[in-house]
């Protein structure tokens, strides 16, 4: 006989089945136990008599969380037993057969709970535990569910996915690498991706014209509440594109995932509003404008498009005693408005250039961002100038990129979700911890795998590393 899933078991009534699963609780009433069996699909009660008294002491041994495999036939629950509260609450399971697979030990927290009351730390450090509730397992359902639709909904449209490395180079794009020492070179060293934003513009490049990936990246921040080391990105850029194209094709992607996976969510507004960087500022104080009309209403999204940033920000300046500094206030890669691409060439108006990004905010949470790119060597090149590259680190940094475009570059935009925050928001979770398999703390420990760790010595030594402590 061959295992089938719990749900499965509403279309066998009066037929005999087998089910495996996590014993989820046990009841002993007295002659009666009643065991409620789980598997991913979902709960089945199954009922143990006396009158089959070697499988009735078994069953009296059954704990929380054992792993067991029962034969048994199906019956429709008494009219009075009927619980709507589950899926299978019509029906039981008449036990025939009890195999133990395995034995557990008392779990350190509840699994039949939310786990919203229990330490958080305890939770990461227990995962494997704290993943077999039905609230993670719901989440992780639909992280997969949108992940595989905008997987097929973007193939339709002719784009194609393209993996991207995850060990490449050390280039500054904001913010602070992981680094991965050579054992082979010695004294150098790969970096994490922060994005696969150059390999993407590389892939235009290259004529793949329609791209998307759901990238890992990797970001060595500071201690931050709603971040992770790790994360995951829904990448996408397009060849021969205006802002307008990208922006159409993601408000569609984004109407049709609600419309198809999230049927108890309404979007507030569409086609989706439009601020401007300026606007939002002096209207919300805020680039990530919370635009809900009603901010109690959990189902309610609003999403928003805020576009004409400021390319540059100043840095120090008279009042910090030094000559005023400029950086890229998204990232070095966009292309200036088209109006102002000559300032932007002569290094006149700098802070009045206003870029090609744009924004994607989602009940004043910023669920991704992207810009019409430079495909052009010359502005790239002033770019870095402004920010305060010379040629020789440009070039060491970013030679690569400006070769590149030496080659026909084609016009190019595109946008990165951040994935984990979209579904955290779509979940009504408070972080996207909670929607994340594996989770690590704030500042970046992994509680279950106690890491970061220490290299042994010959580890070290084979890495060509030194390593020296703070006293």
């Amino acid at each position: 006989m061959t295992r089938i899933s719990i749900l499965d078991t509403i279309q066998n009534i009066d037929k005999e089945v087998e089910v495996a699963g996590w014993v989820h609780t046990r009841r002993d009433h007295g002659k009666l136990i009643f065991i409620d069996l789980r598997d991913r699909s979902g709960l089945l009660q199954v009922v143990f008599t006396p009158k089959d008294e070697e499988l009735h002491k078994k069953a009296e041994k059954l704990r929380p969380e054992w792993v067991i495999k029962i034969k048994g036939k199906m019956t429709e629950r008494p009219e009075k037993m009927v619980n709507p509260e589950i899926e299978t609450g019509k029906v039981e399971l008449k036990p025939i057969e009890l195999e133990v697979l395995s034995e557990s030990k008392t779990p350190p927290f509840e699994i039949d709970s939310d786990g919203k009351e229990i330490g958080e730390e305890n939770r990461m450090k227990y995962r494997y535990l704290d993943l077999r509730r039905e609230r993670m397992r719901k989440n992780l359902q639909l992280r997969h569910k949108t992940s595989q639709f905008i997987r097929n909904w973007l193939t339709e449209k002719g784009f194609i996915e393209v993996e991207t490395p995850i060990i490449s180079k050390s280039t500054p794009e904001g913010a602070r690498d992981y680094v991965v020492p050579s054992r082979v070179h010695e004294g150098k060293f790969y970096a994490l991706p922060q994005a696969p934003q150059q390999y993407k513009q590389l892939l235009m490049v290259a004529g793949i014209e329609k791209y998307f990936q759901m990238a890992r990246c990797f970001r060595d921040e500071d201690t931050r509440g709603d971040r992770q080391p790790e994360f995951t990105q829904m990448d996408m850029e397009m060849s021969f594109v205006e802002r307008e194209d990208v922006m159409q094709v993601n408000e569609e992607l984004l109407i049709e995932i609600v419309k198809n996976l999230l049927p108890d969510k309404k979007i507030q507004e569409i086609p989706f509003p439009r601020i401007s960087y300026k606007e939002a500022m002096e209207k919300y104080n805020s680039d990530r404008p919370d635009l809900r009309k009603d901010k109690e209403d959990p189902n309610l999204l609003a999403f928003c498009w805020v576009i004409d940033f400021p390319f540059f920000s100043a840095e120090g300046g008279p009042d910090s005693g030094g000559e005023k500094k400029w950086t890229f206030t998204h990232n070095p890669f966009s292309m200036p408005n088209k109006a102002h691409t000559n300032w932007l060439l002569k290094k006149e108006k700098i802070g009045e250039i206003l870029t090609s990004q744009y924004d994607i905010v989602l009940n004043g949470l910023e669920i991704g961002g992207g810009s019409i790119r430079s495909h052009k060597p010359e502005i790239l090149r002033k770019v870095f100038e402004i920010i305060g590259l010379d040629a020789d680190t440009a070039s060491k940094n970013f030679g690569h990129m400006l070769e590149a475009f030496e080659y026909g570059a084609p016009p190019h935009g595109g946008i990165a979700w951040g994935f984990d925050r979209l579904i955290s928001i779509f979940t009504n979770e408070p972080n996207i911890r909670e929607v994340i398999a594996f989770t690590k703390t704030g500042d970046g420990r992994d509680l279950m795998m106690d890491a970061p760790s220490d290299l042994t010595s010959e580890q070290l030594k084979e890495l060509h590393l030194q390593v020296s402590k703070k006293k």
